[in-house]
């Protein structure tokens, strides 16, 4: 069997989109990828992300924001740095070794939940999302050396 790929996922807050993109790959790739996620900076995690995740059958309730700066100086070694917003991929670190950076973007439910009417209506937003989410993680690892820069 071959070594499992290492990846980190990648946003401003490691709050919503990163945490989600961990929480399917550790649901749906465990034998294949040694997923972590971060954040250019910590804003905690967003409960409406538990909650839709929940709704998913996964569970990222014992997730912790963590700041990308934690890994770099623990010396973590990854194969992949995904970043899954503009603003993490225009200010992504230099990471050690052979690391290969990917962007996948996708749209930031909390933004997008602010003009919402009804809690439904922003928790719908919050679903799209996590099934694009879902959408790319399940094109993992194959998507990855093909998207690499």
């Amino acid at each position: 069997m071959s070594e499992k790929i290492k990846l980190l996922f990648l946003c401003t807050g490691n709050s919503c989109r990163s945490q989600m993109a961990e929480g399917w790959t550790r649901a749906l790739k465990p034998d294949s990828i040694d997923v972590y996620s971060a954040g250019i900076e910590t804003h905690g995690l967003n409960p409406n992300a538990v909650k839709v995740m929940g709704e998913a059958g996964v569970d990222i309730s014992g997730h912790k924001s963590r700041n990308v700066r934690e890994f770099i100086d623990a010396g973590f070694v990854f194969d992949y740095v995904v970043t899954v917003c503009g603003h993490a991929n225009e200010t992504c670190p230099i990471f050690p070794g052979k690391t290969s950076r990917v962007h996948i973007g996708f749209d930031d439910p909390p933004a997008l939940a602010k003009s919402a009417q009804t809690e439904e209506e922003a928790l719908n937003h919050y679903r799209r999302v996590r099934d694009e989410i879902r959408a790319y993680v399940e094109t993992l690892p194959g998507s990855l050396e093909k998207d690499a820069h």
